[in-house]
């Protein structure tokens, strides 16, 4: 009987927190988004398991509460999550000015201390300055196109080096495609960045994978920023601290390499075609800019180059069509038609290419590697689908549940490139039900280097090779398991078995 009362009293201790925290928000007026109970102090995060991901979790939330909108608070940070093409409409069309901005969190103010960047940049001079420079400077069209030959040169390697490992006599040849696509994409990404493949690669793409993996998630200072107390104890952001100064002394040395060509081409006499960090230092030079660009700018624009997201989604590309064999013989086959025997795949053979891009948008769809896209801040309080956001909430789009929301999408969670033939949906911000590259005034600037360099990496390794599992291994039996950082990509790197089936041009 004592023992029952005591069971009474413990499940009685909360209800008084409860009460009151209800009475709170009864009394300030707003009527927020549904979510689930909070606890003083640490808001939501008992809800929230470290093995979920957080994309998973808060679409397993939405669904458990049918709402468009939630709220939760991760520590003290309170958070609303869209999870409907109309929720995330309201977020990055018709309320973008308010959500144009970004949180700085403590991490986010450790790498912005040199400089800031565009990704990370408030709402405001400084971005519209960036925003600017990107769109008709750094990424036109005309500027992604001027890099044809250098994405063309680097696959044309990443296809001789498979090629080359394939005809090895050592037996059984897998590769690790995982990796392969990495160097391939970071590669021509800094090849277009400073004119030259990068002298420290090897550890300029460890450091990114280093910030990517200790970003994941919030770290104690994040959850409890006004914590004097929280910061002190919180080892990440020691780790933080570490990446970035690694990050930019990576980035003076491409500075200084890049400076060092020029001066050599220019004593040969030679005349090449801009790279991106010649813009950026004529751009600082002829000056009249309302807000100065200073050479830690400079770096935070040059540091994120992009290669992860496009790698990780050809990663994701080729490992769906490893579990689905009838979509790759179905790309590789149109490849094959269209260019007969040719021994390298360009830019100008994809013109009339539809099936390779579609699988690109499929692949897109259901591995958004962004899947929350980049979070916003609610500059101003306001309605969204009748709910109350808070200023200075922190708003994300969970652009994962969104792409695989049966109410939007026929058998969501298959791997069907035909779901786009008709040409209806596409990842430009106007079709929120599919927004991968994000929406409004923040969309990713990126899309059309991402896109031109993703289609010819796919295209080139569907055209030359078939590719098989390792060992006995059957298609349904590949790992898929997902790792979180910034961006998802694979947990465990992808080895396939190449066979060669057009062999490619080798330089003599």
């Amino acid at each position: 009987m004592e023992r029952t009362h005591y069971l009474y009293f413990l499940l009685a201790l909360p209800l008084p927190l409860l009460l009151l925290n209800k009475l709170k928000r009864r009394g300030n007026g707003l009527r927020l988004p549904p979510g689930p109970w909070r606890l003083p102090l640490i808001g939501s995060l008992h809800h929230f398991h470290p093995s979920i991901l957080p994309h998973h979790a808060m679409a397993d939330v939405a669904r458990r509460f049918d709402a468009p909108l939630i709220y939760i608070k991760l520590g003290e940070v309170p958070v609303v999550i869209a999870s409907s093409p109309d929720a995330a409409g309201e977020v990055m069309k018709t309320h973008d000015v308010n959500f144009a901005t970004r949180p700085w969190s403590p991490t986010t103010e450790v790498f912005k201390v040199d400089g800031e960047g565009l990704v990370f940049a408030r709402y405001g001079k400084l971005w519209r300055q960036l925003r600017k420079i990107s769109i008709l400077e750094l990424l036109s069209v005309r500027r992604v196109q001027s890099f044809r030959g250098v994405r063309e040169e680097e696959v044309g390697r990443l296809v001789a080096a498979i090629a080359a490992a394939a005809a090895s006599p050592a037996g059984e040849v897998v590769v690790n495609v995982s990796e392969r696509i990495a160097v391939a994409i970071a590669d021509a990404a800094v090849r277009a960045m400073i004119g030259d493949r990068f002298g420290r690669r090897d550890e300029f793409l460890e450091s990114l994978a280093e910030g990517i993996k200790i970003t994941a998630g919030l770290s104690l200072s994040d959850l409890f920023p006004s914590s004097r107390l929280a910061r002190l104890f919180d080892g990440r952001i020691r780790r933080v601290v570490e990446n970035r100064r690694k990050s930019f002394e990576l980035m003076d040395y491409a500075i200084e390499q890049h400076e060092q060509r020029k001066a050599t081409m220019a004593a040969d006499g030679a005349v090449e075609e801009e790279d991106l960090v010649d813009v950026l230092l004529r751009i600082q030079k002829e000056g009249g800019l309302e807000v100065p660009l200073t050479m830690g700018m400079i770096k935070a624009v040059i540091l994120v180059t992009g290669s992860e997201t496009s790698a990780n989604t050809l990663q994701w590309a080729m490992s769906e069509l490893i579990r689905n064999p009838t979509v790759m013989q179905k790309a590789q086959a149109e490849l094959r038609e269209k260019l007969q025997g040719k021994p390298m795949v360009t830019e100008g053979d994809l013109a009339d290419v539809r099936y390779t891009k579609l699988i690109i948008k499929e692949t897109l769809r259901l591995h958004p590697v962004v899947p929350l896209l980049l979070p916003r801040k609610c500059r101003e309080s306001c309605k969204i689908m009748g709910y109350d956001v808070p200023k200075g909430a922190t708003v994300y789009v969970n652009v994962w549940a969104i792409n695989r929301d049966p109410g939007y999408w026929d058998d969501a969670t298959a791997f069907k490139p035909e779901r786009f033939e008709a040409g209806t949906v596409d990842f430009k911000g106007t079709n929120f039900e599919y927004t991968p590259f994000g929406a409004g005034r923040r969309m990713c600037p990126g899309m059309a280097f991402a896109q031109a360099s993703m289609e010819l990496v796919l295209a080139a390794l569907l055209y030359h090779f078939d590719w098989e599992l390792p060992g006995e291994m059957v298609p349904n039996e590949l790992d898929m398991t997902e790792e979180m950082g910034i961006t998802v990509r694979r947990k465990h790197d992808l080895y396939l078995r190449p066979v060669v089936r057009v062999p490619p041009y080798v330089t003599p």
